[in-house]
């Protein structure tokens, strides 16, 4: 056969199972290259037998780096004894708890970075002895994101502050504690209206900025948080003391004080506070917050930019005027509310000069509700704008109609509500209801009381003198019953006072109630300001305010509110003034 080499059956599957082996092996090291995870070999000294590209590319050696050297130039230099040891348990016992799993360790590169891998473990015994090896997998991007997720979790997006969850969580841990706290809650004066009138993106960087003023008084052991919305919260663990909580909740509102500059303009808002304590006045984390919303309800039914500490009355009060709310929002929905309207009679010449408009409710099971029954609730929530412009402009919608009806020279006063008050729409707001009912600006009084006007910080002086400059007259409407000085009189741009009826009702029986009209009357006069007195009843009221020099009288001596079509009726006589 001249030299050929004659092969058995056996010869031949030896070699194939020789070709075999080594396609296998082949394949395998082309995986272990090709795979984008890290996989390293050791034997039972510790030093590395086997490393793929992914594994120096990860750790930032060359393959002649690692190879032959211990393992533990990859672990950090305070975790080399624990190693240590756990690898004399492995090659001691031939396996360990931990092959087949994967746990997270932290590891370290070439150049002494260290960064979280997972790593999953195998042991087996081979022609060496005992060897291990390592599936590996850089974690950090997880690591980051679980950490970007947990911050997200429990901080708020927009001011980096605390969100609610995390202060819940913060004072449910108190409470396990049986820790005392005081939390307080915030809530700005004003803000909507920002929105509105310079849009989201300004209100938010308003938020920021009021995140930054109030961390400046937050105590260093306290909480500060951003519920949503322009509602932020603080809680101070082991505050006990209501003067020294009254003192904190000072220095929030006198933070808010200066306008804040945002985007190249000036915003004045304001802030309410309430504050409870824990665990006296709530036996968890959520009655405690609910116990200081109530307070912080009161400090806004008050007035806003004010403090209000929680009382137990309070959460009946809170109860109540919630079911109130919720039922106003429904009849607002359904039309159930309307206008009525009472007159202004003229003591020189006895004819009507102008009409109040009045808010009614005609409630489906409980008749005609009086303002006394759900004002209070009114003024103080979300609804009081809504309903506050559809007041104005459906009063001059029916001033247009009884123009169109032949009735002239007549004046139609409305009340704002705070809220309307200091809206920057304010303006904007009174001259689209003239415009869209074709009325002159001299047609519209608008009303504000005395103590609403005097809580304002200055802001919607403007607006008021922009009104004014329009033509609509502006009334301090119970005048007597707040705090107004001879310096604010000239400040406002006012063409009214209103006496309030609790003078006038006893006008005739008590000297001081006399004298606060009559002084009431000549300031006015004096001021150039039109008085008109409110609650008149009797004929001797009437002589009485007449000879004082009161121009304008108001009550049920000449008609009680009542719907239009009876003042169209009215307005028609040349006279209106009683004989008697």
């Amino acid at each position: 056969m001249g030299g050929r080499t004659a092969y058995s059956p056996s010869n031949i599957d030896d070699e194939i199972d020789r070709q075999m082996e080594f396609s296998v092996q082949s394949n395998v090291m082309n995986f272990a290259e090709a795979t984008t995870l890290s996989l390293v070999t050791v034997d039972e000294t510790g030093k590395i037998e086997f490393v793929n590209r992914a594994m120096t590319d990860l750790f930032g050696f060359d393959r002649e780096e690692m190879v032959g050297q211990p393992i533990e130039i990859i672990v950090p230099e305070r975790m080399r004894g624990a190693h240590r040891a756990g690898l004399a348990r492995v090659v001691a016992g031939g396996g360990t708890a931990l092959s087949g799993k994967t746990i997270e360790v932290t590891a370290r590169r070439k150049d002494g970075s260290e960064f979280p891998i997972d790593i999953a473990l195998s042991v087996w015994r081979g022609e060496q002895g005992i060897a291990v090896g390592a599936i590996i997998r850089d974690i950090s991007q997880a690591r980051e994101r679980d950490a970007r997720l947990m911050r997200l979790a429990h901080h708020d997006l927009l001011t980096g502050l605390c969100n609610r969850f995390r202060f819940e969580a913060q004072l449910s841990e108190l409470f396990e504690k049986t820790t005392l706290a005081a939390v307080l809650l915030i809530d700005l004066d004003g803000f909507k209206e920002v929105n509105d009138s310079a849009g989201h993106a300004a209100g938010d960087a308003l938020l920021q900025a009021v995140g930054i003023r109030l961390a400046t008084v937050t105590p260093a052991q306290a909480t500060l948080a951003r519920f949503g919305g322009d509602e932020f919260a603080m809680l101070v663990p082991g505050m006990t003391d209501p003067l020294v909580t009254q003192s904190l909740a000072s220095q929030v509102i006198c933070a808010l004080e200066p306008p804040f500059e945002v985007n190249h303009e000036l915003f004045h808002i304001g802030a309410s506070v309430g504050y409870a304590f824990g665990p006296s006045d709530g036996n968890d984390a959520e009655e405690l917050i609910a116990s200081a919303d109530v307070a912080l309800y009161r400090a806004k039914q008050d007035g806003g930019r004010c403090i209000r500490v929680f009382s137990p009355d309070m959460r009946l009060e809170a109860v109540s005027r919630r079911a109130v709310i919720d039922d106003l929002r429904r009849a607002f929905r359904l039309n159930e509310l309307e206008l009525h309207y009472q007159p202004q009679v003229s003591l020189t010449d006895g004819k009507i000069f102008g009409v109040e408009a009045l808010l009614r409710w005609r409630h489906p099971q409980k008749g005609l509700l009086f303002p006394g029954t759900f004002l209070a609730a009114l003024e103080t929530s979300s609804l009081a704008l809504p309903i506050g412009w559809w007041i104005l402009d459906e009063a001059c919608r029916q001033l247009a109609e009884w123009q169109r009806q032949g009735v002239d020279d007549l004046k139609v006063g409305v009340n704002l509500f705070a809220a309307q008050f200091r809206s920057p729409s304010l303006v904007q707001q009174v001259r689209r209801a003239l415009e869209k009912h074709g009325l002159k600006p001299s047609m519209l009084e608008l009303e504000v009381t005395e103590t609403i006007a005097l809580l304002d910080d200055g802001n919607s002086f403007s607006a008021m003198r922009d009104l004014r400059a329009l033509g609509i007259d502006i009334a301090f409407d119970d005048f007597g019953t707040g705090f107004a000085s001879l310096s604010s009189l000239q400040r406002f741009p006012l063409t009214t006072l209103k006496i309030d009826r609790s003078f006038v009702g006893e006008l005739l029986t008590k000297p001081q109630d006399a004298a606060i009209v009559r002084a009431i009357v000549s300031m006015g006069n004096e001021l150039g300001l039109h008085t008109i007195a409110e609650g008149v009843e009797t004929a001797e009221q009437e002589a009485f305010l007449k000879r004082l020099g009161c121009k304008g009288v108001q009550g049920y001596r000449y008609g009680k509110p009542q719907p239009a079509a009876a003042i169209a009726a009215m307005a028609g006589r040349a006279r209106i003034l009683p004989s008697n």
